[in-house]
Parts: C-alpha cells; structure tokens; sequence
C-alpha cells in the first residue's frame, strides 16, 4: 500500500510498489518534486494524482518481508515515465513502445 501524507491510499502489489519506490525515492533524493497518478481499483472508479514533493510524508507499507526482485527495464521505464510532462503513472513492464511520455493516459491500473 502506497500511502501519502497520511490520509491518501492506493493499493499495489508488492512487486509494483518496490519499483515505484525506487524511481520515487531517487527523485525525491534529488529534491525533484513531480505528479504521480493512478487508476482507482473497482468498485471505484476514476483516478487520483497527487504531488510528490521532499517535504511530503509518504508511506510505502508492504505485504510480505521479502523484497521482490527489481526488474532494471521497468525501473528505466518507470523513470523515463516520471520525468515526462505527465508525471509518475504505472505503466507495465512490457509497455516500453506503448508508452505516451506526454499524455497522462492510464496503461493498466495497480
């Protein structure tokens, strides 16, 4: 579970959350500050964005002990996804030639 200054949750599973983890963190390390969105798990419906920034409480809180292992092409991916005019979205690991890096449209949903 992804949660953001305590009050906003979505849910991931572990293997996706480690991923957005890393490129989130190393972003923030550099004290970028940038938007990450998601689609809503039904019943609901929509989407939510919110704003990473250094000085914002995040929470990454994991299903299991072990840390699933990192797919160094999704992170690349995911990476170049963050740093687009669109911001953080997850994306799938095979998705690399259908990706827009400009529009902030959903591929898959967590």
């Amino acid at each position: 579970m992804f949660i953001y200054d305590k009050t906003v949750r979505a849910e991931f599973d572990d293997r996706a959350l480690a991923h957005l983890q890393v490129v989130i963190l190393a972003k923030l390390r550099r004290g970028e500050s940038f938007s990450f969105s998601w689609s809503k798990r039904a019943p609901q419906v929509g989407r939510t964005t919110v704003w990473l920034s250094p000085s914002i409480p995040l929470i990454f809180d994991f299903g299991t002990k072990d840390a699933p292992e990192l797919d160094r092409d999704w992170l690349e991916l995911l990476s170049r996804v963050a740093n687009s005019n669109a911001g953080l979205r997850l994306v799938p690991t095979d998705a690399e030639s259908d990706v827009d890096l400009t529009s902030s449209t959903h591929i898959g949903s967590p």
